[in-house]
């Protein structure tokens, strides 16, 4: 066991990106004590804790991890997931005298947390794809309840080799549709096959992820975004096709009705290099 004493600059919300988690009925969190379990991804599949135990604008965080062997990289890696080093302190004052400017004061440091591995991020993508969040998320705790793993109180999502294994029966079994068997197997063997390495995507331009992964059936620019997002922190994605941000800007701009791809990119235009933000203070305000 070992564990580490973190502080980073402010503003950073914890309490708010729990609230987040805590929607996701995987997350192991407990807002009361303001603590997060985690799952750490390896070749040695571990779990680690993060305790926040400093304030929004003095943020200070205790994390534990199991391994002293692999502390360095698993702090490394939490340190990543947890966007310690995103100046939000900045990304709030570009948005100063903009129509978002409300949300930033009323969600003030609310940060991005990353999926906890870039490959359960795409199977959760594609699991989501045109259902009602509610469903979304309890056809994803089936299959991983199903085919995943708990280990110290915490959900892993089925390896890559064990997801290509399964057959369309298997996942239909658990209410999935046809189409979304196989789009999840799919993808899922070229991981395991190493045709699809997606570690390689961190150092990418998102227009060359783009490219790349929706040549793939079933990976459509919703999942894509939705993955440079979630999955690799990048800061200038705006999903324009995603219900939620457009009900959101209904309401923040008081409109009729949804508005068009042209009147989102009008909108956005003052909040780019960090539509990503934009994006998630939008969610925040409809959820």
């Amino acid at each position: 066991m070992w564990e580490k004493t973190v502080t980073i600059n402010g503003p950073y919300n914890f309490d708010r990106a729990l609230e987040r988690l805590s929607l996701d009925p995987l997350q192991a969190v407990d807002p009361l004590k303001r603590t997060v379990k985690i799952p750490i991804y390896g070749e040695v599949p571990e779990t680690a804790s993060i305790n926040a135990i400093g304030t929004t604008e003095e943020p200070a965080f205790l994390i534990q991890g199991e391994n002293p062997d692999t502390a360095e990289t698993v702090a490394k890696r939490i340190f990543h997931l947890f966007q310690w080093d995103t100046d939000i302190a900045g990304i709030i004052s570009h948005f100063t005298g903009t129509a978002l400017e409300p949300l930033f004061e009323e969600h003030r440091g609310t940060p991005f947390v990353l999926d906890y591995s870039p490959y359960a991020c795409l199977v959760k993508c594609i699991i989501h794809q045109q259902l009602n969040m509610k469903f979304a998320h309890t056809l994803t705790e089936r299959f991983v309840y199903t085919f995943g793993f708990q280990k110290d109180g915490v959900w892993f999502y089925p390896p890559p080799e064990k997801t290509a294994a399964l057959s369309v029966a298997d996942l239909r079994a658990l209410q999935f549709s046809e189409r979304k068997a196989e789009y999840v197997i799919g993808l899922s063997k070229l991981v395991d096959s190493g045709e699809l390495d997606l570690a390689k995507f961190e150092t990418k331009p998102d227009g060359e992820i783009l490219k790349n992964l929706t040549k793939i059936r079933g990976i459509g620019p919703w999942t894509v975004q939705n993955f440079l997002m979630f999955g690799l922190g990048r800061l200038n994605l705006f999903p324009k096709a995603d219900i939620g941000i457009q009900n959101a800007l209904k309401k923040l701009f008081q409109l009729e009705k949804k508005p068009t791809h042209e009147e989102m990119d009008a909108y956005a235009k003052d909040w780019e290099p960090y539509l990503s933000y934009a994006s998630l203070y939008l969610w925040r305000s409809i959820e």
